[in-house]
């Protein structure tokens, strides 16, 4: 039985799960829920099922694989980057994973306040500025190294690219000046099973976020 793996038809807080499972090799069905058209904008297509699957806490996203039911996405990265052997291999690199995984949900919901901001406009200019800080940080901690923990690849590197990405498709002159973060990047994309779904039609550049947000990415 394949895994399934619900979510709205955007990138969102679910693409790094696409990634990693695109990564290892896991069979999945990707199931998208469409948002209704303006200005309603229903969820009734998620909505209509959310109580029917068995999960615990129904929420998007999800992730079915036989008997065990997940949600929250970062859970849900952990049970496939446990699964996996992508979870570092000392007390140290785990605990440092957990950390990148928080940090970056951080600068996820900072930016997201930013494209849901009915201010958007007004408010872009002074998170472009300040979001450096943050982007510096995480350059600092990747230094020389190729990923983020050392040689080798995390769970939470599929995380930190996703997100980092998002603000580059959003402004991508923040990353003037980190040379590694750009590297990291290149890195990431040139991973032979990520080229290979980035490449193809499944994969989904946009939009970044639900389509009523004043910025999607879309």
């Amino acid at each position: 039985m394949s895994v399934i793996l619900g979510y709205w038809n955007i990138r969102g807080r679910a693409q790094f799960i696409r990634l990693i499972l695109k990564y290892t090799n896991t069979k999945f069905e990707n199931v998208m829920y469409k948002v209704g058209n303006a200005p309603d904008y229903s969820r009734e297509e998620w909505t209509s099922v959310k109580f029917t699957l068995g999960l615990d806490f129904p929420n998007l996203p999800y992730l079915i694989d036989g008997d065990i039911k997940l949600t929250q996405s970062i859970a849900i990265l952990a049970y496939i980057g446990n699964k996996n052997g992508l979870c570092g291999k000392t007390d140290r690199e785990k605990v440092m994973i957990d950390m990148l995984v928080e940090e970056g949900s951080d600068l996820r919901n900072g930016f997201q306040r930013l494209c849901f901001n009915p201010n958007f406009e007004s408010v872009r200019a002074d998170y472009v500025k300040n979001v450096k800080t943050k982007i510096k940080n995480f350059s600092d901690f990747l230094g020389d190294k190729p990923w983020f923990i050392g040689n080798e690849i995390t769970y939470a590197d599929f995380l930190l690219y996703e997100y980092l990405d998002q603000i580059r498709v959003f402004e991508s002159q923040v990353y003037d000046g980190f040379n590694n973060i750009k590297a990291f990047f290149a890195r990431f994309e040139a991973l032979p099973a990520i080229k290979t779904y980035m490449e193809s039609p499944e994969f989904m550049s946009s939009p970044i976020n639900i389509e009523f947000a004043p910025w999607s990415g879309k």
